[in-house]
């Protein structure tokens, strides 16, 4: 429970609710499908990292991998959302696009190894690009849902419905005219 645990926590429970209600609405199965993608591109670079020589001794020394998929999320909210304006502890302010990176400096500065972060940074832009870019480029969509999955998570239609008395508007000013 120290400080870089605290700030991972928080941003987990703000940018998975900011995609989960944006990005991600009324695709339940979509959403899992991006937390499920995220976690097995993780854990295979954890594993072939943890083969390789000169990084194995690295990668030995992360046991969770919650830190990097909170940040894939925050990678992948930051993409989709790159012009919005942010300020980091009220000292700066910069646009969503450079979120990913001023929090791997934070992570950086309180002591704390970068490369938890900058693997939730990869897994990131691996989802965003196969899911994102490729198409544009190609016409295909590698990342589509499996239907097995969609078939897991009741994909229901989003209705937003105006009770009949609710005026979102003051009502209008009838003119009448006296002759």
């Amino acid at each position: 429970m120290d400080l870089d645990f605290l700030f991972h926590m928080f941003f987990l429970a703000r940018y998975c609710k900011l995609l989960e209600e944006n990005s991600f609405r009324g695709r339940t199965a979509d959403f899992f499908y991006m937390l499920f993608f995220g976690a097995s591109v993780l854990t295979g670079i954890v594993l072939v990292g943890g083969m390789l020589p000169y990084l194995s001794e690295t990668f030995a020394k992360i046991i969770f991998l919650s830190n990097s998929l909170t940040f894939m999320m925050v990678y992948v909210w930051s993409k989709q959302n790159p012009y919005i304006h942010m300020s980091f502890l009220g000292l700066f302010t910069f646009t969503a696009a450079y979120l990913p990176w001023v929090l791997l400096g934070f992570s950086v500065l309180i002591g704390n190894s970068p490369w938890v972060d900058l693997l939730g940074m990869i897994a990131g832009h691996a989802y965003y690009f196969l899911e994102e870019v490729y198409p544009r480029i190609t016409g295909r969509r590698p990342l589509r849902t499996p239907s097995f999955i969609k078939a897991l998570f009741a994909e229901e239609a989003v209705v937003v419905a105006r009770p009949e008395n609710m005026r979102f508007a003051p009502p209008a000013v009838v003119e009448v005219r006296r002759d």
